[in-house]
């Protein structure tokens, strides 16, 4: 194995590491939170169904707790999910190098919750699959359950931080490639900062819709940097903004237009609730400052929703 390699496997369990760091913390919070006893059964129970088979209760279990679990086994798949993470050059601002729990941009943002993600959907033994996208589909990989499938993947999101991008995005264009792959009922989960390098905004809604198809159910993870994106949050030395996928540029005091820019992003973020509320996507916006509950949380509502 040679440098590079190596270098990349531990990457990639940085990651990992990072991710069961995240929900660790998670089911921490839920025990002290009003979710306490709300779907934690991670890893050998699930509750138990009246008029199943009480051949695999745990009677023990039953005896502390006084509620009925079944054991789990490594074969039992309960829940199918895709992952699908936009990879275009706006998710990778602000630049930076390693990602911590402490520091991290967009797409760095992205890739720890999608392990997170990945590592709750492994305790419950659960298949999960993976799309990476920009101007086409860089990635895909249908849902399994395996660990040497989820060591796949986690390579996969490292590829992701080391690669960088310099990409716009078609998400309608790949998002309709993406639904065509994806046979079996799933929960979808999105993560996108929805800027277009276009504003076919029709279009993008219809390849939403296609990736309901099936019966598939959709969450839009909108993935911003609330400080820089929501509140344009710089200082008032005068400066060149650059769209780094366009590469428009323009000269301006951020305190001159500060006032003006948040309104039209918050028209902008209610239209795309607005949107999804008509289309039954499940719109979550997701303020990279504000931390991983919330995409946690939100997995395991629509989880207890979806089976």
């Amino acid at each position: 194995m040679t440098k590079a390699d190596l270098s990349q496997v531990n990457a990639a369990a940085t990651i990992e590491l990072l991710a069961k760091q995240v929900v660790e913390g998670f089911i921490t919070g839920m025990h002290k939170s009003p979710f306490h006893g709300f779907s934690v059964e991670f890893s050998e129970h699930r509750l138990y169904n009246k008029g199943e088979s009480t051949r695999h209760i745990d009677w023990k279990l039953f005896a502390k707790s006084e509620k009925l679990f079944v054991k789990r086994y490594e074969e039992e798949t309960n829940l199918r999910s895709h992952i699908i993470i936009d990879n275009s050059a706006s998710m990778h601002y602000p630049e930076m190098g390693e990602i911590s729990l402490e520091k991290y941009n967009k797409i760095g943002f992205s890739v720890l919750a999608a392990a997170a993600l990945m590592e709750i959907l492994k305790r419950q033994r659960d298949a999960f699959g993976l799309s990476i996208y920009a101007e086409e589909s860089e990635y895909f990989a249908p849902a399994k359950g395996n660990e040497k499938h989820r060591r796949m993947l986690l390579e996969q999101l490292q590829q992701v931080l080391l690669k960088g991008s310099e990409r716009t995005t078609d998400t309608y264009k790949v998002l309709h490639e993406i639904a065509e792959k994806i046979h079996r009922r799933s929960l979808i989960f999105l993560f996108t900062d929805m800027f277009q390098s276009d504003k076919r905004e029709e279009e993008l809604f219809a390849a939403l819709r296609h990736l309901k198809y099936n019966k598939h159910e959709v969450v839009l993870f909108h993935t911003f940097d609330g400080k820089r994106e929501l509140n344009f949050d710089f200082d008032d030395q005068p400066r060149k903004y650059v769209d780094i996928e366009t590469g428009e540029q323009i000269n301006l005091f951020a305190g001159n237009v500060r006032e003006g820019y948040k309104l039209k992003v918050e028209g902008y973020f209610k239209n795309l609730k607005y949107k999804c509320m008509q289309y039954k996507i499940d719109y979550v916006p997701v303020d990279i400052h504000k931390g991983f509950d919330q995409v946690l949380t939100t997995y395991m509502v629509r989880r207890s929703k979806f089976l």
